[in-house]
């Protein structure tokens, strides 16, 4: 939840795009905002608090339309749990695929939403030629590589390109994006 990365989108896209952006951190995770209650469990009670934020969506904040958004391991969460029908689609930055399990990628794939990909040039754990590998079994993923970024997405180039391919997904009425807010 405090990643730079989602803290620049939840900061600047509202203003920027008109998009909505929640963050959440799952259980066990310590962040600026303190530590949330239960366990790390290596990805599958993790499913409980992506669900829970789904309907907090949906039935509390009346969000019509939500994209999953996640990084890293949550690219993983994301791939894993955010299956619900009132989902539009999956935007992953920086994808490891370190705690999918067997099914998911199948999952996607008979499923059908789009799923977008953006992996960084320099990634720590998957770069662009593995991904397509990887997500082979996936046929309306779009793999993005994005040249020059890192897994962390630092500087305003790399935040600039992953809140305009955001923006691009949820509201390409509103590209392109200032470079100022």
């Amino acid at each position: 939840m405090d990643s730079h990365i989602y803290k620049k989108a939840a900061n600047r896209l509202p203003a920027m795009a008109g998009i909505t952006v929640i963050r959440f951190n799952t259980r066990g995770t310590t962040s600026e905002a303190g530590t949330s209650t239960g366990s790390y469990d290596n990805g599958r009670a993790e499913k409980y608090d992506v669900e829970a934020m789904i309907r907090y969506c949906f039935d509390t904040l009346g969000i019509k339309e939500l994209w999953v958004v996640g990084w890293s391991f949550g690219t993983s969460i994301a791939i894993s749990h955010a299956r619900d029908l009132r989902v539009k689609g999956l935007i992953l930055l920086s994808p490891t695929l370190l705690d999918i399990v067997e099914g998911d990628l199948e999952f996607w794939a008979a499923d059908g939403r789009p799923i977008t990909a953006l992996i960084p040039e320099f990634d720590d754990y998957l770069k662009p030629e593995q991904a397509k590998v990887r997500f082979a079994v996936i046929p309306q993923i779009e793999l993005i590589p994005v040249d020059g970024a890192k897994h962390l997405w630092v500087g305003e180039p790399s935040v600039h390109r992953v809140l305009s391919e955001i923006t691009r997904i949820v509201a390409p009425a509103r590209l392109p994006l200032p470079t100022e807010i």
